[in-house]
């Protein structure tokens, strides 16, 4: 039995599926990316974390850790990358849902991530780009209480058609009377996918997704471009966010059809908007959350301060997870937004992405307790900052 529920699935985590390949820095190595990266240079490193990964493994491996009953969708291909997914899984205690398929490799990221650089990614989709609405056990959703799906910006046959599979996926799993959830993954913008009319695809997906949760990054690629190539060769696009252009996007996606909008910020936190009471009552219908509590929000949290951060890879996932976590433990907005942002906190201090999570119980404690949060700049009148429950509130916010 699930958590406050008679299913006996918390979630099922389907979408994109990888092995992670993450060389592992020496602490007093040089930093600067143009020193690594230099014709003919050798660097020596300290190891190599190898993992399970993509929005499947990521996002189930931190839900298993937290607490929740999951079944894991995906696909590999029967090869070396392929098995190690499957072993990593197994040692780890993940109950196994990955299917193998001899028609394509195995997917796979190598990601760099020197001190003092940003991360950089090397993507091989593999198996991704064969994985259809076909591919899901439908029998299998309709015993969870929520159906996450990840990155199918990674996934050719989910963007292929303005999203018709994907679209035909949130449609049967909305029939089943399940809770939906939907993340989006980075886009390359000379890729297949980055020339594909995402906000169009928004449009055709999001009135079956109950909670839409996108970083800031693949928002403004989907639905503000200009800000996007204006501002995206300038440094980090999160870093340098002015958070005042926040409430449009989350009111258009709202329009778009999601319930919850939760926008990944980096390190301006996490950032959500939610329709009105009506809309969020169906919610409250099938997890134990305070529709009242829950609608016609929007709200700002800070992230939380790291004192050393090994690797964000993984952090978005993490914190997608906390989210979910504690939606369905029915928790108010503020303090699910708080889960959020303490599990993203908790992985970024491993390089694996998970190894440092707590279960659910032991991250609310370290909240309650006191984590400081990075100091925010908000400029302007729009948002105003709610010392006791530490969080921005927007003009708009009805608490």
């Amino acid at each position: 039995m699930g958590i406050g529920g008679k299913k006996n699935i918390d979630i099922v985590v389907a979408g994109h599926t990888c092995l992670d390949i993450t060389p592992v820095f020496r602490a007093e190595a040089s930093t600067g990316a143009k020193h690594f990266f230099t014709p003919g240079s050798l660097t020596n490193m300290a190891g190599v974390e190898i993992a399970a990964a993509g929005a499947v493994p990521n996002v189930g491996f931190c839900l298993a850790k937290l607490g929740l009953k999951i079944r894991l969708v995906g696909k590999v291909g029967k090869d070396l990358f392929g098995e190690g997914v499957l072993q990593y899984l197994r040692e780890n205690g993940i109950p196994e849902g990955i299917a193998q398929t001899a028609g394509a490799a195995t997917s796979y990221t190598i990601a760099i991530s020197p001190p003092g650089v940003d991360r950089i990614f090397f993507h091989f989709p593999g198996a991704n780009d064969t994985f259809t609405s076909g591919d899901i056990d439908y029998n299998i959703a309709e015993q969870a209480r929520l159906f996450h799906f990840g990155y199918p910006p990674l996934m050719k046959k989910m963007y292929e058609n303005h999203g018709c599979e994907l679209v035909k996926i949130f449609k049967r799993v909305k029939e089943l009377g399940v809770i939906t959830s939907l993340d989006m993954a980075y886009i390359e913008s000379l890729s297949e996918s980055g020339g594909a009319d995402w906000e169009s695809i928004l449009k055709r997906v999001l009135p079956y997704v109950d909670i839409y949760m996108p970083s800031i990054e693949e928002t403004l690629f989907m639905l503000d471009r200009n800000y996007f190539d204006k501002n995206a060769s300038k440094g980090s696009l999160a870093e340098n966010l002015d958070v005042n252009i926040l409430p449009a996007l989350g009111s258009k996606l709202l329009t778009y059809g999601a319930k919850v909008v939760a926008i990944k910020c980096g390190v301006k936190g996490y950032y959500v908007k939610t329709q009105p009471g009506q809309v969020l009552k169906e919610l409250s219908n099938l997890v134990p959350i305070d529709a009242g509590n829950w609608s016609n929000r929007e709200l700002l949290a800070g992230a939380y301060k790291v004192k050393e951060i090994k690797s964000t890879t993984g952090a978005g996932d993490s914190s997608i997870a906390g989210f979910l976590a504690a939606f369905l433990n029915g928790l108010p907005i503020e303090e699910t937004i708080k889960a959020a942002n303490a599990v993203a906190a908790q992985s970024i201090t491993a390089y694996d992405g998970a190894g440092n999570i707590k279960n659910f119980g032991t991250t609310l404690k370290k909240i309650k307790n006191g984590m400081p949060t990075i100091e925010s700049d908000i400029k302007g009148t729009y948002w105003k900052y709610n010392k006791k429950l530490e969080i921005w509130k927007g003009a708009k916010d009805q608490s």
